[in-house]
């Protein structure tokens, strides 16, 4: 995964490497975005771990996680997989049209 800086600092991400990581396309996961589904959080290193930063992206049940050094090159990354409950499970079914995956 290649990461990048915008002139302002955001990260910029790759859509169609991050689509890959969640299994679905890049189209979809615009769409996605547009509606409000995929929403991601950046948090900077303190202490010891000054210089890096940790990237989250969460969409459905699931959370991309990647770590950062100082020269935004990706040192690690993970996903995890969040148990959705009945109510998320509807509402995402309200916003998307499409059933949970615990309900297909």
């Amino acid at each position: 995964m290649i990461v990048e800086r915008s002139r302002d600092g955001d990260l910029i991400l790759d859509p169609a490497e991050l689509a890959n990581r969640f299994g679905v396309s890049a189209d979809d996961l615009r769409q996605y975005q547009r509606k409000g589904l995929v929403t991601c959080m950046v948090e900077r290193g303190e202490g010891e771990d000054a210089g890096t930063c940790r990237l989250s992206v969460k969409f459905g049940n699931r959370i991309w996680r990647v770590i950062l050094n100082c020269e935004d090159r990706v040192v690690s990354e993970e996903m995890t997989f969040c148990r959705m409950n009945r109510q998320t499970a509807r509402s995402q079914q309200y916003r998307t049209g499409e059933p949970s995956p615990r309900q297909r």
